[in-house]
């Protein structure tokens, strides 16, 4: 009788242990497999300069991320196939200005909603775009560069790394705001290609961001670029003007870069990496300053959703008054 009580007694705490332990453990813990941030663009330029670091401090946070880089469309293609993902966390957008803004604002049977289809993880930070001629322009500065581009009207060429892409509308605003309406848009798939075309003098103007290779590119006199896009200079280039300062009011344009989960994705998932993205933060600044952008210390998901709905409300007048069509 003693015998069988003890094995009761020693049973019944086994069962009570293993009880405490299963209740202790969530019993949906996230992330249990790697993370696919899927960046909607060819390898090369702010995009991937901004993806790669990020996703190496996530390895100590939150484990293996993968990253896929499916450009097309301007980046919409590699958006609205987030966009049709499960709602699990284990796929999820590095999304910008251009993808989660303008390319849907700009469609007439838009893919997906700027809105109701994502739901905002944290906004990484902004990048400034940059108005950039090759050495061959005989232009210093931007006002010359206006001048310039009003006498060749129509036989001056500007290059983009695609249609409907921040740089694009940023352009056609430019062309707006300078008086230049006769440029003609070369998109090209990419920022890399049309690069190589601006050094080769194939095209006298170029709309990237403002990048670390950008403003290499810059001081080793291989490029020219005249002004900035940001209401004030950038930390890593102080010496570029901005294009207000440089004569025009208005000409404001900066890409804010963010992470977005599929519309549906539970709040304490989209808390999850944000709140292991703001611990990051202290590392990836440095990095991020270096390359030209500004990092978002303060960020969350609440925060990202208002930033979205500012910048929808902002550009969607631009587009309509410059007529840009995506479809």
């Amino acid at each position: 009788m003693a015998v069988s009580r003890r094995r009761f007694l020693c049973s019944a705490a086994t069962a009570a242990v293993t009880l405490t332990v299963l209740r202790s453990k969530p019993a949906n813990a996230y992330p249990e497999r790697p993370i696919r941030l899927v960046v909607p663009f060819p390898p090369g330029g702010v995009n991937d300069a901004v993806a790669r670091p990020w996703a190496e401090a996530m390895t100590a946070r939150l484990g293996t991320v993968v990253i896929e880089n499916m450009g097309g469309a301007g980046g919409s293609l590699g958006a609205a196939t987030v966009a049709r993902a499960q709602p699990d966390g284990y796929t999820i957008l590095l999304g910008n200005t251009g993808t989660q803004v303008i390319h849907p604002i700009g469609q007439s049977r838009p893919s997906y909603d700027p809105i109701k289809s994502f739901d905002p993880i944290t906004i990484l930070g902004l990048a400034s775009v940059g108005i950039v001629v090759p050495p061959s322009v005989p232009a210093g500065n931007l006002r010359e560069f206006i001048g310039y581009a009003k006498a060749k009207g129509a036989k001056l060429s500007f290059g983009t790394p695609g249609v409907g892409t921040l740089s694009h509308v940023t352009a056609e605003l430019f062309k707006s705001l300078a008086g230049t309406p006769d440029m003609v848009h070369v998109p090209y798939r990419g920022i890399g290609p049309a690069m190589t075309d601006l050094i080769a003098g194939r095209l006298e103007m170029l709309t990237p961001n403002v990048t670390a290779s950008v403003l290499g590119l810059h001081r080793a006199g291989k490029i020219r670029l005249l002004a900035v896009t940001s209401p004030t200079r950038l930390s890593a280039a102080p010496d570029i003007d901005t294009a207000v300062e440089a004569g025009l009011p208005g000409m404001i344009s900066q890409n804010f870069i963010g992470l977005f989960a599929p519309a549906q994705t539970s709040r304490p998932t989209l808390d999850r990496i944000s709140q292991a993205t703001h611990i990051a933060m202290a590392d990836l600044r440095r990095s991020y300053l270096a390359a030209g952008f500004e990092p978002n210390l303060e960020s969350n998901p609440d925060a990202a959703r208002r930033v979205v709905k500012e910048q929808v409300a902002k550009w969607s007048p631009v587009i309509s008054s410059i007529g840009l069509k995506l479809d």
